[in-house]
């Protein structure tokens, strides 16, 4: 229920944070740094940070056609070190799952931002987050009628459906068209299916994130990943998550190539063009993040390897890789 910016004054660097008051719009200084260079990654780590505590307490959790809320049990990593492992784990929703991971990642982001500045500035840091976070609970509790009433009065005001942060994460993350998106995808599922496809979700994402991303693109509601990466000549590759209930799905890594639509085309002219799969690795386990991010790095450093391993028979292990190709499509 904040937002955080950076401000220079007087040869210094100042930590702002601004929140709705009961009188208006305040803002205040949080601390302040000798080397601007360090002020933005923990600028931009603190509002990704309020950003995933506040608004998934802010929304209703509209699945089945109810009105219900999302758990709050992400409060407590703000504050608790320990209780960070928590937001690596659950299967309430897809959504509020991806929200944690989110939130997860922010808080390391701000951990090894936290590293470069002086400990004043780190105390100073964590303090900010620890006023956040209670007052965030008490006005919860007032919410939902829990409060007690010795609970001291607060100063940043929340107000359901309308957080005061900073959502902008690049990915629309907290956007409703995402959450709907997850809540489609988890439609059906048992509660079996939905803690596997939010652990599968948890190793796509966090692929993802260690790759970089540059060319690489996440797939509505993290059903895969889709990479094309420069100069690759239409060679593309996808990372496919198995749907849960299908006991014969695996992941699978697919190399594909787009094909003009109009073969009299000259090459780069292609007004449109269709995808055709020629290649595919089904996994027998499924993979980790770390083994998703460098098949992502290698076909971003060369791209030509791409069209190496579209030719490769079925039976041939990609070069680079440990990865066995179990079907050819043009067979």
């Amino acid at each position: 229920m904040t937002i955080y910016s950076q401000h220079a004054n007087r040869g210094k660097t100042q930590i702002l944070v601004t929140y709705q008051g009961s009188c208006g719009v305040v803002s205040k200084t949080v601390t302040s740094l000798g080397e601007p260079r360090l002020a933005a990654p923990i600028v931009d780590a603190l509002n990704r940070i309020s950003a995933f505590a506040t608004v998934p307490i802010s929304v209703h959790d509209r699945r089945e056609q109810r009105f219900n809320y999302y758990p709050h049990k992400h409060l407590a990593a703000l504050t608790d070190a320990a209780a960070r492992a928590v937001l690596l784990t659950g299967a309430h929703s897809l959504w509020y799952e991806y929200v944690c991971l989110r939130l997860h990642q922010a808080l390391a982001d701000l951990e090894c931002a936290l590293a470069d500045v002086p400990d004043t500035v780190s105390r100073s840091i964590r303090a900010e987050l620890e006023v956040e976070a209670n007052e965030l609970r008490v006005a919860l509790d007032d919410f939902v009628g829990t409060s007690s009433e010795d609970e001291p009065e607060i100063e940043r005001q929340w107000e359901f459906g309308h957080p005061f942060v900073m959502d902008n994460d690049e990915m629309d993350t907290l956007s409703d068209r995402t959450r709907e998106q997850f809540d489609r995808r988890e439609e059906g599922f048992t509660p079996e299916e939905r803690e596997k496809a939010a652990a599968d979700l948890r190793v796509l994402v966090t692929a993802h994130s260690l790759s970089g991303g540059t060319w690489a693109s996440l797939d509505d509601a993290g059903s895969g990943i889709f990479a094309e990466p420069y100069d690759s000549d239409g060679f593309y590759m996808t990372v496919h998550v198995p749907e849960p209930g299908d006991d014969d799905a695996s992941w699978e890594i697919e190399v594909g190539r787009w094909e003009p639509d109009d073969p009299d085309e000259e090459p780069g002219d292609h007004t449109s063009a269709t995808g055709s799969p020629m290649i595919g690795c089904a996994l027998s386990v499924t993979p980790s993040a770390e083994v998703i991010a460098h098949l992502l790095k290698s076909v971003d450093e060369e791209p030509q390897l791409l069209a190496e391993w579209a030719e490769a028979p079925v039976g041939a292990v990609l070069a680079g890789t440990t990865m066995v190709v179990t079907k050819r499509y043009d067979s």
